[in-house]
């Protein structure tokens, strides 16, 4: 099979708000120009050539001020032709992550409390009340209290990326989980001889340990019930979600969420072997005649893009992830002409992949190997990434169709929000010359992927999609906004180059759930309060 090619890079027009030397920073997609030589393809096509393409336009030159010419550099040039730097991505950490850390305005943390990797859900005290029950587990006070108790096995993240003989713990089941889901759906384990030790040992902590390990096991319980309806409550799962969603239920749960997976569990099995099969003939009549039938603006830009994908991580040094990603990104760009393949939405894809992968295996995805699987199921994994990315991007196509309207809406939007939470930030930003595009961009674009790693973003993610189809777009607004008032005290000490270089490389590579969490309570204070004073924003 093959994969898209590449459309000439998007050059964004300032709109009216901005003065005319708004711009991106290069770092802005992170990707290539159409003029690099993509990485070294496994497919072995005829050389085939289309008409000339438009050459991306010249980068407008800024008004000058007192800033250097490498910063200026830095903060003007959006024309992406520079490869990506992996530094723009969190770097994974092996380490054993810190206690949380405070800084928040509106919602209060409990300093060294953590949530678990098994349960998804938030560990704060009770000033998450700032969350109405629509959005939580009203009748568990302490729901959002987590231990690190019994964390979920996960692969050695020290193995070679070609030593498969350590990625094979394939769930026995997983051929059953192909056509029913609910086969993946596990309740809680009993206590386990660790948690027992560990009670035993520290009796004054039992009571504790014992209450939050019942919370836990609480939130399974209601998952599984939810789940395994025969008609799914929708209202009731994206209240539960809200708060995150336990790791081994959440394929099933994402997918209801976007309406992916039928809420009457006898539909389902149907439903995925029609839409697995209409993704198989996509493929098949896209690829039918090789590279010769492929559009080659589209493939080129795809094989460039497509290796540099969470560099560093196994799961996407695979070829067999690889092809599979340059078949979803090339089908998906076929079927939007209006916006085609635009750099970014590669990453889109990859929380996806990993929770559906997640379903299927024991280990942790990121250092797993996917060839080990059938084939039915790397196949049934391939179809319900793409059908789950097509019905993300439907919400925010804006965001990649011509001149990106949708980003500069949001940008502009960000910025009015931002000058009325925290003037003395907006004064500052603007006093130094820096425009919110030249980093929210990227932030729109991406979604924050470049800013924290895959498990904050499939943990914000599981917020998102209960909070609705428009949140990624419109709730996504006020998760930005939080996150650079976060930043609040260190920017203002900053001048232009400093805001720029550290907005770029910003130090969320110990970010747990706790920080996000955090970071959604504050964002949701910020919906309830502004969301419906759409008035007040100048871009609409």
């Amino acid at each position: 099979m093959a994969a898209p090619p590449t459309r000439p890079h998007i050059v964004l027009r300032p709109s009216s708000y901005f003065k005319a030397t708004d711009t991106v920073d290069d770092d802005a997609w992170d990707s290539a120009s159409d003029s690099e030589e993509p990485a070294q393809s496994t497919f072995s096509f005829p050389s085939w050539s289309r008409s000339s393409t438009t050459a991306p336009k010249p980068v407008p030159k800024p008004i000058t001020s007192d800033n250097s010419s490498s910063t200026t550099s830095l903060a003007f040039s959006y024309t992406h032709l520079n490869a990506p730097n992996p530094s723009s991505y969190p770097p994974r950490t092996t380490d054993t992550p810190q206690p949380p850390k405070n800084g928040w305005t509106i919602v209060r943390t409990v300093p060294g409390r953590r949530s678990s990797n098994d349960t998804g859900s938030s560990n704060q005290d009770d000033s998450f009340d700032h969350v109405p029950s629509t959005h939580g587990d009203a009748d568990v006070e302490g729901d959002m209290i987590l231990g690190d108790l019994d964390p979920e096995p996960t692969g050695d993240p020290s193995h070679s990326v070609l030593d498969s003989s350590k990625s094979s713990s394939i769930r026995a089941d997983a051929e059953n989980i192909v056509n029913d889901p609910l086969c993946g759906i596990r309740r809680p384990a009993p206590i386990s001889k660790k948690t027992k030790d560990a009670i035993s040992e520290n009796p004054e902590k039992s009571d504790k340990l014992m209450r939050e390990r019942s919370i836990r096991s609480n939130r399974k319980h209601k998952f599984v019930d939810c789940l395994s309806s025969q008609d799914v409550n929708i209202a009731e799962l994206r209240k539960l979600a809200w708060a995150g969603i336990p790791n081994e239920l959440r394929p099933m749960a994402w997918q209801l969420l976007l309406g992916y997976l039928p809420l009457a569990s006898p539909l389902r099995a149907a439903t995925l072997a029609r839409k697995r099969n209409e993704y198989t003939s996509l493929v098949e009549v896209a690829f039918a005649r090789d590279r010769e039938g492929v559009d080659q603006q589209i493939w080129h830009q795809i094989e460039i893009d497509v290796p540099r994908t969470r560099p560093g991580v196994h799961l996407w040094m695979y070829g067999s992830t690889q092809r599979s990603l340059e078949r979803i990104l090339y089908v998906w760009a076929i079927r939007h002409p209006a916006s085609g393949y635009v750099q970014g939405i590669n990453d889109l894809v990859t929380p996806f992949f990993q929770v559906f992968l997640s379903a299927y295996i024991d280990s942790d995805p990121e250092d797993y190997n996917p060839e080990l699987l059938p084939k039915s199921v790397l196949d049934a994994i391939e179809a319900d990434s793409f059908w789950c990315l097509s019905r993300l991007l439907d919400g925010i196509q804006d965001n990649y169709i011509f001149a990106q309207p949708g980003i500069q809406r949001s940008v502009r939007r960000m910025a009015d929000l931002v000058a009325r939470i925290d003037a003395p930030l907006f004064s500052h930003l603007e006093s130094q010359n820096v425009e919110f595009m030249q980093f929210a961009f990227r932030w729109m674009n991406c979604l924050l992927m470049r800013e924290i790693s895959v498990q904050n973003t499939i943990r914000m993610w599981d917020t998102y999609l209960a909070e609705g189809p428009d949140a990624f777009s419109q709730f996504h607004l006020y998760v930005c906004s939080a996150f650079l008032v976060k930043w609040s005290e260190k920017l203002r000490q900053m001048d232009f180059q400093g805001i720029i270089m550290f907005l770029q490389s910003l130090p969320t590579q110990g970010w747990g759930d706790h920080e996000v969490e955090m970071l959604l309570s504050e964002a949701f204070v910020l919906n309830s309060i502004w969301h419906n004073a759409q008035s007040h924003f100048n871009g609409k």
